[in-house]
């Protein structure tokens, strides 16, 4: 059986070896882009787009008020505060970075992949580096499993499906969504960071410990006793 070999479109030619290599698989999953599943899957990833999956968030924030479930209300102040955490993220690299989406390089023939310090391309066919979409679903996929780890199959396949669906529809390259999913990964990570500083120093308030009588507790010191009057 012959071996079929990708073959890298012609306007990468000029391109790196690795965007050569990214280019060759985005056309290969392109033509694939009419399949009625790349379809639905890709309507559905779009439940990954910055306003709906804010409105998510929101709506697990209100369900768990209005529950009154702590645990979540919990998760969806998790959830939007890594949205958010990685959407800066992503726009910020967006604004500084050119890159062409992969229906335009094979619809136009065109391709490039440069710094941009001005943003004077910050517009959608030239916004492929990094995956949104990929970001925001890690982020708060990976914000929900801080609270609930049993759904880490659900979510894990979900947050995969968000990010694979947008190679065959075209939107991205491959690296740019494994840039997408680092920076959602890393958002969530900041993100867990600082609430789990908050709930140590709420632990400590409500023992009655200032952090300075903690940290010396922490090196077997003792704390300072007012003198009596």
């Amino acid at each position: 059986m012959a071996k079929t070999k990708l073959k890298a479109p012609r306007a990468a030619a000029r391109a790196s070896k690795a965007e050569r290599i990214d280019a060759a698989l985005s056309k290969a999953l392109v033509w694939h882009r009419a399949n009625p599943a790349v379809r639905v899957l890709g309507i559905a990833s779009e439940l990954a787009d910055q306003p709906p999956l804010i409105g998510i968030c929101l709506a697990t924030i209100g369900s768990g008020a209005a529950l009154r479930r702590p645990r979540l209300l919990r998760a969806g102040l998790r959830m939007l505060a890594s949205a958010l955490v990685a959407t800066a993220a992503k726009a910020v690299i967006k604004h500084h970075v050119d890159r062409t989406r992969p229906r335009k390089m094979l619809r136009d023939g065109r391709y490039a992949l440069r710094a941009d310090g001005k943003g004077s391309k910050d517009e959608g066919p030239w916004n492929s580096f990094p995956s949104g979409h990929t970001a925001g679903a890690v982020a708060v996929g990976r914000a929900v499993t801080r609270e609930y780890p049993a759904a880490l199959p659900a979510t894990g396949l979900a947050m995969a499906t968000v990010g694979l669906i947008q190679l065959p529809r075209g939107k991205h390259f491959a690296s740019d969504v494994l840039a997408g999913a680092m920076i959602g990964a890393l958002s969530e990570a900041l993100v867990n960071a600082a609430a789990r500083r908050l709930r140590e120093s709420a632990f400590r308030q409500r023992r009655g410990e200032a952090p300075a009588s903690a940290a010396c507790a922490r090196r077997g010191w003792r704390s300072p006793r007012p003198a009596p009057a």
